[in-house]
């Protein structure tokens, strides 16, 4: 059954065909939203269910000009986005006891693995740069794809995965060493 026959159920009441047309797209909104979420199964979790219930509640709203699961993106990434603001807001107040520094301790700087510095840099991109990167190379949308989710023309989709990656390789250039000439 096609989107479109499922959204016209599920607006007539069809309990099954909600389910059918969570069940179709489910799998890539939650990835879309632990990607963005910093590989946080938690807060995806959270940012999936979110997602759908916004979709659900502004069903009627969808005019089919462009796939249902591009329009269910592009809530995937306002929700996301949202949420990790609202999260940022929250831990920016709080400090855990175990990273307070005793006054007397001088901590050793040792270097992170390739790994953790990426997922730190991909996290401090801004959130315009962070979206396109993570639906581009992460999650394999295309640029025609991407624009229709976030609203934005293709061209932009494309100059902000160029500075996307421009200041990724800005912020683990010393990581790389030797490797880059």
């Amino acid at each position: 059954m096609s989107d479109s026959e499922l959204i016209q159920r599920v607006l007539a009441g069809d309990e099954l065909a909600e389910r059918a047309l969570y069940d179709t797209h489910v799998d890539r909104v939650y990835r879309l939203a632990y990607r963005l979420a910093g590989n946080d199964a938690d807060l995806a979790q959270d940012f999936t269910q979110e997602t759908f219930v916004r979709a659900y509640g502004r069903l009627k709203e969808f005019q089919g000009r462009a796939a249902f699961s591009t329009w269910l993106h592009s809530i995937t990434v306002s929700v996301s986005l949202n949420g990790l603001r609202k999260v940022k807001r929250t831990r920016d107040r709080e400090v855990e006891l175990d990273d307070v520094t005793p006054a007397a301790f001088t901590a050793r700087e040792a270097e992170p693995d390739l790994k953790k510095r990426l997922k730190t840099a991909i996290a401090s991109l801004p959130e315009h740069y962070r979206a396109v990167f993570v639906m581009y190379d992460m999650e394999g949308y295309s640029h025609e794809e991407i624009g229709s989710a976030l609203n934005v023309p293709v061209g932009t989709s494309k100059a902000r995965l160029s500075r996307a990656r421009e200041k990724l390789r800005e912020q683990l250039a010393d990581f790389a060493g030797e490797w880059v000439q």
